[in-house]
This record gives C-alpha cells, structure tokens and sequence, in this order.
C-alpha cells in the first residue's frame, strides 16, 4: 500500500503551530541518535514517525533478553540481533519518507567529530558516564545541539544543551551542571535496575525537545535540567549558569580520554567463562581456596551462588582490603563491566594475585 507524506503526517500538519512549513523542517533535518536502548529506541522510533527526514543510529549492542522489558521496539526473536540493524529495519517500515542508516562503532574520541560533523541534532541516548561527557564536548566544538538524557531508578534527567537562542548565542551544556567525570564507580541500569515507564516517559521528552527545536514551538530545556520522579510524579528544573566557553572544553577534550571500561576489549586471561565456574563450585573449591566476591551496588540482589563477600564498586578499597596471594578470587556483577572494573584495579595493586573477572557476569551463569 502507497501513502503520500500528506495521508501520513496529517494529523501532524493540521497544527496550526506545525503545518506544512514545519513539517518540512522536520523532513530537512538530520538527527544522530546514540544508543538504541530504553531511551534510544522510544526516541527514534517517535522521532521517524513525526517525519525527521535523516535518523543515524549508533550502537555497538546486541539485544538482550533482559532488555524487553524497557525496550518495547524489540522482540524475543531479536534476542542476539545488533540493535542497531533491528531499530533500524523497523523505522523503514514504519516511516517511508525517512532515510535511516545504522553504525556498530562505538562512540570514541578519535571518531566522534566526523561522526557528529553532518548532523543537526545529537540526541544522547547512552548509559555511559564518559561517552555522555564525549558527547557534549565534541557538540560544544562542533556547534551542535545535544538533547541529553539519563536515568536512575525511578529518575530521569533531561536537557536540550549547547542550543542556540533567539539571539544566536549558545545555552549552557553538561559541565554546566556537573563540571567534571565522577571518579567514582557510577551503576548503570544494568548494575541498579529501572523502572520500564520512567525509560519510556524520558526517552519521548527527548524526542519532544528535537521536535519544539526543529519547528521553533514551546519552550525547549535551555539552560536547564528537568528533573523527573515517576514515583511522585514531580519534577524540578535546575537552573543553569554558563561557565564553560568553547576554548575551555577545547582544552578538556586534549586532555580527557574519556574512558569506559565497558566498550574496552577486556583481557582473556583475566575472564573466568560461566562453565569453568561451575566445574570450580562442582568440585568443591569455594569451601577453602576460592573466594567470590560480589560488586555488585545492591547488595540485597540475589546471586546463583553463595558469595564470601558484598563489596559494592564504588566502595571497594583495594589497598584496605586483604588478600590471601596463595588463594584464587572470582569478581562477579550482573553483566561482567563492574567486575572487570574491579579486577584492574585489583591487579594494578597485586599483579601475581590469582584473580579473575566472571565472563558475562551472572546473568550468563
């Protein structure tokens, strides 16, 4: 069956706020959408049906069967799939008149400035701490307009940065609001869990800002960061104040590696396979000579087996913490990224302790 772009986006046009003149501004524009999760697939998916007339996804991922129950685009049998290719499959069918295109490289310092250098619109849609902060850097130098977006438990943390005003002049940006990359081992959804609504609820508000941007209606999230409760259904806009000029974040960028344990290769010799655990409990071997320990934040999650201790990331003190060097330890999180986290720096500390990070983490076991 045919449909013309009148049939299609008609309810959209009979806006007088919209119209044909604005629905032509959406068809003109270009969007780069990182991170095809929670927030990524509710945002591109809104986002092609309302006629934004270019979507580039991003990520690197595949599906899991953990992520169904917050990432509505998806199915049981795309279980394995690159989220990616499968968002990307499912926008030409719904929206004709978009051109969809996908990528499976990670967002990184060496290519994040030609990746982002054609688009109008960079909408973040990651649960990365450092790749948040890449983002905004390189839009500051680029001079382009992040809709940014992030979670935890039942929050949500929304914001249109570095957009223009009327007067032509930019609005504040991330470091506005917190200037540096916490230090501190942050858990992601994975590692703490997440509300399926509250995902649904920020990732439309970030295609919304796109639409308010693109046809100059309403007001969007400048110099300020929405903060939404889905528990109490409040929300609170922090004011922001620049502080960070373009020559500033030029010279951040220099220095800032902006790194993330989780798009690293991680080292085979430091993994333990869920099989080789097993063999391990089978036999015996965690009653005297082998430790697991859990970094799990929550220490109240329930694990397959019995673990010698719970020592949230962002707690663990390697240095105040003693090992015995003829004994074997076993790291274990729920996906495999605090663990290995935690085993670098552990063997930073004790390169010959027999220590190791458990493949996939428990949700593989």
């Amino acid at each position: 069956m045919k449909i013309t772009k009148q049939q299609l986006y008609k309810r959209q046009t009979t806006l007088s706020e919209i119209g044909e003149k604005g629905q032509e501004k959406l068809l003109k524009t270009k969007v780069i959408i990182v991170g095809c999760g929670g927030l990524g697939s509710i945002a591109a998916v809104y986002l092609a049906a309302s006629g934004i007339g270019n979507i580039h996804l991003i990520d690197f991922d595949m599906v899991d069967a953990s992520n169904l129950h917050r990432q509505v685009f998806y199915k049981i049998e795309d279980v394995g799939k690159l989220k990616s290719k499968v968002l990307a499959t499912h926008i030409e069918t719904i929206s004709p008149f978009v051109k969809v295109s996908f990528s499976t490289k990670a967002i990184a310092k060496r290519n994040v400035l030609k990746t982002i250098q054609k688009s109008d619109f960079v909408v973040d849609c990651t649960d990365s701490l450092p790749t948040k902060y890449l983002l905004n850097d390189a839009c500051i130098l680029q001079d382009k307009t992040l809709i940014y977006g992030s979670l935890y438990k039942f929050d949500g943390y929304i914001s249109s940065f570095n957009a223009k005003n009327a007067k032509g002049a930019y609005g504040t940006n991330l470091r506005d609001a917190f200037p540096k990359i916490s230090e501190e081992a942050i858990p992601n959804c994975s590692e703490i869990g997440t509300l399926n609504t509250i995902v649904g609820i920020i990732g439309l508000m970030q295609a919304n800002e796109v639409l308010k941007l693109v046809t100059g209606i309403g007001q969007p999230l400048i110099n300020q960061l929405l903060i939404y409760n889905s528990l109490e259904n409040t929300q609170y806009k922090m004011k922001l104040k620049s502080s960070f000029t373009k020559e500033k974040i030029m010279e951040l960028f220099k220095k800032e590696t902006y790194y993330d344990a989780a798009c690293e290769i991680q080292k085979e010799e430091w993994l333990i396979s869920p099989k080789e655990l097993r063999q391990k409990l089978a036999f015996g071997e965690a009653t005297r000579d082998l430790h697991l320990i859990s970094v799990i934040e929550d220490t109240e999650v329930k694990l397959p087996f019995a673990v010698r201790k719970k020592i949230p990331l962002s707690s663990l003190k390697v240095k105040q913490f003693k090992f015995i060097t003829t004994d074997e330890y076993v790291i274990v999180c729920q996906q495999g990224i605090s663990s290995y986290t935690a085993t670098q720096q552990i063997k930073a500390v004790y390169p010959n302790l027999k220590i190791f990070s458990l493949k996939g983490g428990t949700s593989s076991y």
